[in-house]
């Protein structure tokens, strides 16, 4: 299974070292040159390898942790996303519901990747908090998870098991996707709970 994270802004710089902590090999990129954020790679970790836009999205699992807007910029690079899952880990704050043709906020993205599996995911904590080691007072910081794919679901949630973290799931998007996305100038009702899971 291979990863990548696309957008190495705060939120790409938390997962990528969340990867790096557990020896986890990810590509991370952006529409720059590699060369232009290599070194910030090195710096989190030698599991942690800068690609072109084109490369890491040959990986089968991709995070999309650039700004919502940016979306459909990143959906044009590939004509199917078939067999690809994707973990969208986008906020539409400040987006208007109307423009999301008043669906949730993943949906909309789910959209765009024509073909995908999609889970929302990672999105709910900040990049501060997502940063930290999720091993927290001997528990595990909680990562929610939403997909109207229940395999696709089930493989991330191994995923964020093997980076140290407890995945809840939440059902679909239209109704746990709810609970973990922004629109507009609201903010669903899990987004920022910084929760740990003791065993």
């Amino acid at each position: 299974m291979s990863y990548s994270i696309i957008g190495f802004g705060n939120i790409g710089h938390a997962l990528a070292k969340a990867f790096a902590r557990n020896g986890i090999k990810v590509s991370v990129a952006t529409t720059r040159d590699p060369q232009s954020f290599a070194s910030d790679a090195a710096a989190i970790g030698p599991t942690i390898i800068p690609k072109t836009l084109a490369e890491a999205l040959k990986a089968d699992i991709i995070f999309l942790a650039v700004r919502f807007e940016s979306h459909p910029e990143v959906a044009k690079a590939l004509a199917s996303w078939q067999g690809k899952t994707i973990v969208d880990v986008t906020n539409a704050y400040g987006v208007p519901p109307e423009k999301l043709g008043g669906q949730p906020s993943s949906k909309f993205v789910a959209q765009a990747f024509s073909g995908a599996k999609l889970v929302k995911g990672f999105n709910h904590l900040v990049a501060a908090v997502l940063d930290q080691d999720p091993a927290v007072h001997g528990g595990r910081r909680v990562v929610f998870l939403a997909s109207d794919d229940d395999d696709a679901a089930a493989e991330i949630g191994v995923l964020a098991e093997n980076l140290g973290f407890a995945p809840i799931k939440l059902g679909g998007l239209s109704e746990g996707g709810l609970l973990v996305q922004a629109r507009g100038n609201s903010w669903g009702q899990l987004i920022f709970k910084d929760l740990v899971k003791f065993d």
